[in-house]
């Protein structure tokens, strides 16, 4: 396998970006503290017999390491306007959940209120793939905001749905 050049892995980078793609949240409760890590690689319709959805993680996360401890996962699939609450839920060094209305599962999943789409989720699997792992969820509950449109990402920016 040869190394990739920092222009290369820019070019790579920037191909990437122009896939456009929905926003998620990942969260659960661990030991009694809300974690979030928030990926555009999320894919629903993985199985529909079991219901699977998937996402890949950097290896670099070090949220990851305590989301996968959870019982639950939480998955919010973020809406228009939900822009901040994205960057916030993101963030290395601010308190991601600050001012944030979640709703928190018995079993610990926590969702974002107000997002296009929630899920319920189980870890089937964690493959490793490069510097991601793949990660495939099994869904346990969902709902379902139709009031709503999901937030894009595309071009390394933000988007919205146009008529």
């Amino acid at each position: 396998m040869t190394q990739t050049t920092v222009e290369e892995t820019a070019a790579i980078k920037a191909a990437f970006a122009q896939f456009p793609s929905g926003v998620a949240a990942f969260s659960a409760m661990v030991d009694f503290t809300p974690e979030a890590l928030v990926a555009s690689s999320f894919t629903v319709g993985v199985s529909l017999e079991p219901p699977l959805v998937m996402f890949a993680v950097q290896n670099s996360s070090t949220t990851w390491p305590k989301l996968r401890q959870a019982q639950r996962l939480g998955v919010s699939v973020l809406a228009e306007g939900q822009e901040a609450a994205c960057l916030q839920l993101s963030s290395k060094t601010r308190d991601r959940f600050a001012g944030l209305e979640t709703s928190v599962s018995d079993s610990g999943a926590v969702l974002i209120d107000g997002a296009v789409l929630g899920f319920e989720c189980e870890i089937v699997s964690e493959t490793p793939a490069g510097d991601h792992a793949i990660v495939v969820l099994e869904v346990k509950a969902t709902t379902v905001n139709l009031e709503s449109k999901p937030l894009i990402y595309h071009g390394a920016a933000f988007r919205q749905l146009a008529a």
